[in-house]
């Protein structure tokens, strides 16, 4: 029994595929896709897992319905991912991107089923200090856009949970282990959100028109550069 948030997203359509396939019984709780076309509609995703439409930023809503599923792990993909709508819209990517992932651990708290969780972050959640090297994950956290902070958050209120209500070392009493996988930039079939790089390229290049490259000459601490360039 797995609950998966963000389902309907291009990250969160495979994995209920992959659950699907491998003979798992998955319930998904998200918001309508933010795409059109997208990947849940076109690849019947609602086929294959118990679909329920719900903003995790409805506490109410996303606890009844976990508690009402019992699952016994569940995966936590929703969010405000894009970067630019985080400066249009910062309350609501903070909304989305911290409470709401206070919302689905809490809900874990209710759920006395639940036996693992983990929270997909972003590598964009490290303070970027424009070294050279790959970010590890002893880096200090941080953020210079409402995005990448508003992650940083969620990995801090994710810890803040384990160290409270999940300690490693009484997991053969509270029987629930917590973890966060922090990816970077996924690339694949299914994948035409706004602001992807390789997406853009494609469409430009099936419509025969020139892609607008956001960052052409992006700097190494992260800086937003308002210069623009064309690719034909």
């Amino acid at each position: 029994m797995f609950f998966l948030t963000g389902h309907t997203g291009f990250k969160g359509s495979w994995l209920a595929l992959w659950l699907s396939r491998l003979g798992a019984q998955v319930r998904g709780y998200s918001l309508d896709p933010c795409t059109e076309p997208n990947l849940f509609n076109l690849a019947c995703v609602d086929t294959v897992v118990e679909d329920v439409r719900g903003d995790v930023r409805d506490y109410a809503k996303l606890e009844a319905s976990m508690m009402d599923f019992a699952p016994e792990v569940a995966f936590h993909l929703a969010a405000q991912p894009i970067v630019r709508r985080s400066y249009a819209d910062p309350v609501g990517t903070y909304a989305t991107n911290v409470m709401g992932t206070v919302h689905l651990l809490e809900a874990i708290r209710k759920t006395p089923s639940v036996r693992a969780v983990v929270c997909v972050s972003t590598d964009k959640c490290y303070q970027n200090q424009g070294w050279i090297w790959p970010h590890r994950e002893i880096d200090p956290l941080g953020g210079h856009d409402p995005y990448a902070s508003s992650k940083a958050c969620a990995e801090i209120v994710s810890a803040a949970y384990r160290t409270s209500f999940f300690p490693p070392d009484r997991l053969h009493e509270i029987h629930v282990a917590l973890a966060t996988a922090r990816a970077g930039d996924v690339i694949g079939e299914g994948e035409w959100s706004e602001d992807r790089l390789i997406p853009d390229l494609v469409r430009g290049f099936c419509s025969g028109q020139s892609v607008l490259i956001r960052r052409p000459t992006p700097s190494v601490l992260g800086n937003t550069c308002s210069s623009l360039c064309m690719v034909t």
